[in-house]
């Protein structure tokens, strides 16, 4: 007996009369062991490796529990439970030819017959002859055996392995795979047993390896899934990244309970911490309280993007204190060694950044603004400098929309333009380009700009993210509106717009944020305007443009905005498609104010709600097909022609809800105004119980069919409810 198996104990004797069950299902370990992995490819690649394990399993018809999926920077990890032992087995039918073709007048076969037979691989006898509603007709019936899964899965798991990709990927042996880094080794266990499957010119085993430095050398013989995370546990590995998570999390806090200082929290760094490591282990350390000095934006980054330290601030005054926390991978008897170097190697990153910081300041941004004609915004749209001085004319513009009397706000918007772009020259954004706007506020306040000024050009970018922070100042949301649009408009221009997925100049998140911005800051502005206002701009700089650039390319560029509008609406307010198609539709030729959008949005969505809402719809989507699809002469409505009560009970009751839908249209009171829509349900239903639009007599119908008209005319006003969805319409 092999020294790594232990004696099994004897199976307990089975009841008299009965037989032991047969196993039909069993566990299934793949590992795949590479050199150290980037942390960002992890959690993806984790996730494509569980969908694509249970779409394969799935289409080889093998039954199974329950899959998962552990990572750590030198291992993907599979665990599926519950794998039935046998593929289900299937029987396939397929048509052939009709029974008239597939046989002679002496009911012997012919060649479509056993040409059919022979592609089906089954015997001519073997046919089934069916009835169908086309008449009789051949079947070919197979019954598919299921395959023990030990050897499907010899064949499945190579492609699995073959259906992982990544941002970047390498070749390192004659086998030329491509993957994010080498394969060291592969684990692959089903039922206690190895299946000797290959990939990457490594045959699979059931040896794994611990970590680096606290594992041994002749690594870990696993058998299943308990075996392999004890054994890894045993060597320092913990191999479950929630679990690495926690242990992170609560390290942290001790740490911070212990020192009475709280976590900067950044859920980026948090993951950069659970993958990149396999034994995490939270260690506090200092640097020097000179470099306070410097803005603590510049040291929260340095300590982040350099070093993947968490910054930590002072519980009372929220301000960065001299102190950070690192997440080593290694737990080593004396950790002080650690803390000094990783203490050393940030020391001399905030001396390089108090160095920039300090050269910065030497140059005022005002100095440095002439030198983005040599920057480069894109080279189908010319230059940085071009870039801004655009975004100078349109930020005066919607200022003066904003604030119509406030030639102080202009001012300041214009001149927070004016300098938006120059730390694009800097050396501290040169070295953390993440910090653009952030630090030509600060260099703006140095060189002795207004707050205003300063604050504009500090929240030019944000929201830096699709639900990030909000520009809190008005000359903010001005300036970063200004950019956005001037970006769309540009690159719209030229012809470089989103397809699909793809979306290299987030277009998409810029278009987002104008949306928020408005919204959220609720500023009733024409965004129509703004749009016109940045494409003749744009058009002016001279770029060639693409064939629909004009009139088209200005409905391009706000289809691209009402899409967003679309995503908000559903998002925040949880809104109905066609309550969302029903008010955008006709905007497009209206004063784009998206916040009275929204607000129509909101009121149509609340009247839905009412029980004869949905018999109006109806009521008027039968007016509305019947103007849309009559021809008539479209002359006024003459009630001289009037041949039934119904008719002018109608034309009355149109005409007086109209002026009372107007008037709360008038005042924002948008639930009022559809109020008097749905007042107007008994006289349609009237209408159309009383009289027969479509008379004999010409100059009746098209009198009718005026009436419908108004009564189009009166619900369109608010919205397109041809556009909205109800049972019966």
């Amino acid at each position: 007996m092999p020294k790594t198996q232990k004696p099994r104990r004897p199976a307990p004797p089975a009841k008299k009369g009965r037989r032991p069950s047969p196993v039909t299902a069993a566990e299934l370990l793949l590992e795949i062991g590479v050199e150290e992995l980037p942390y960002q490819f992890i959690a993806p690649a984790l996730a494509v490796l569980k969908d694509s394990a249970e779409q394969l399993l799935k289409g080889q018809r093998l039954a199974f529990q329950s899959a998962r999926t552990l990572g750590t920077p030198r291992r993907l990890t599979l665990v599926v439970e519950g794998l039935a032992t046998q593929q289900t087995s299937m029987v396939k039918e397929a048509i052939g030819p009709s029974k008239a073709v597939a046989f002679d007048h002496a009911g012997q076969p012919t060649r479509a017959a056993t040409g059919f037979a022979a592609g089906q691989g089954v015997a001519v006898q073997e046919l089934q002859i069916r009835r169908t509603p086309k008449g009789e007709y051949l079947f070919a019936v197979k019954q598919e055996q299921g395959r023990p899964t030990n050897l499907v899965l010899e064949e499945l798991l190579p492609q699995l392995i073959a259906k992982l990709s990544f941002p970047k990927a390498m070749k390192w042996n004659s086998t030329g795979v491509r993957f994010a880094r080498p394969v060291r080794w592969l684990v692959a266990q089903y039922g206690g047993a190895t299946l000797p499957i290959e990939a990457a010119g490594i045959t699979a085993g059931n040896r794994t390896e611990g970590h680096r430095v606290l594992g041994s050398a002749n690594g870990i013989a696993v058998r299943d899934y308990e075996s392999y995370l004890k054994g890894l546990e045993r060597q320092g590995v913990t191999a479950d990244p929630q679990r690495r998570r926690h242990m992170i999390e609560e390290q942290i806090a001790t740490l911070c309970k212990k020192t009475g200082f709280t976590l900067n929290v950044d859920g980026d760094l948090l993951d950069q911490a659970v993958y990149t490591t396999e034994c995490p282990n939270a260690i506090i350390g200092s640097f020097k309280p000179a470099y306070l000095e410097v803005p603590q934006e510049i040291l929260i980054t340095s300590m982040k993007e350099h070093q993947g330290f968490f910054s930590l601030m002072h519980k009372e005054t929220g301000k960065l204190v001299p102190h950070f926390i690192a997440v080593t991978n290694n737990r080593a008897k004396d950790m002080g060694l650690i803390r000094e170097g990783n203490e050393r190697v940030l020391a001399a990153r905030l001396a390089d950044a108090k160095f920039f910081f300090d050269e910065d300041r030497k140059v005022k941004l005002e100095e440095r603004v002439t030198k983005l004609a040599g920057v480069t915004f894109h080279q189908k749209l010319g230059t940085m400098e071009k870039k801004q001085q655009r975004i100078r004319k349109l930020a005066g513009f919607i200022a003066s929309s904003v604030r119509p009397q406030d030639d102080e706000l202009k001012q300041a918007c214009e001149r927070a333009a004016d300098l938006c772009k120059a730390d694009l020259l800097t050396g501290v954004v040169g070295e953390f380009p993440e910090l653009q706007g952030i630090m030509g506020g600060e260099y703006a306040t140095h060189d002795g700009e207004s707050e205003a000024v300063s604050q504009a050009i500090r929240e030019q970018y944000l929201p830096r993210s699709i639900e990030g922070e909000l520009p809190r100042t008005i000359a903010g949301q001005v300036l970063s509106l200004a950019d956005r649009l001037d970006s769309v408009a540009a690159f719209f221009h030229v012809g470089l717009v989103p397809t699909g997925s793809e979306d290299p100049f987030a277009l998409r998140r810029n278009a987002t944020a104008i949306v928020r911005i408005i919204l959220e800051g609720n500023l009733r502005i024409d965004v129509g305007s703004y749009i016109d206002t940045a494409r003749n701009l744009v058009i002016g700089d001279g770029f060639k443009g693409v064939p629909d650039s004009g009139q088209e390319g200005r409905r391009r560029m706000t289809d691209f905005i009402f899409e967003r509008v679309r995503h908000y609406g559903r998002v925040v307010h949880a809104l109905r498609d066609d309550v969302i198609e029903a008010v955008l539709k006709p905007a497009h030729d209206k004063t784009l104010d998206l916040v009275d959008l929204v607000l129509r949005m909101k009121a149509l969505t609340s009247v839905t709600t009412k029980p004869e809402f949905d018999p109006l719809i109806v009521g008027f989507k039968r007016a509305h097909r019947l103007v849309e699809k009559e021809q008539w002469d479209r002359k006024p409505v003459d009630s001289a022609r009037f041949e039934h009560p119904a008719e002018s009970a109608l034309y009355q009751a149109t005409a007086e809800e109209r002026e009372k839908m107007m008037s709360a249209m008038n005042r924002g009171e948008y639930g009022q105004a559809l109020d008097a829509l749905v007042r107007l349900k008994p006289a349609i239903d009237a209408f159309f119980a009383a009289v027969m639009v479509n008379a004999e007599d010409p100059a009746v119908r098209s009198n009718r069919l005026s009436i419908l008209q108004k009564v189009d005319d009166f619900f369109n006003s608010f919205a397109d409810f041809s556009q909205i969805v109800v049972q019966g319409s």
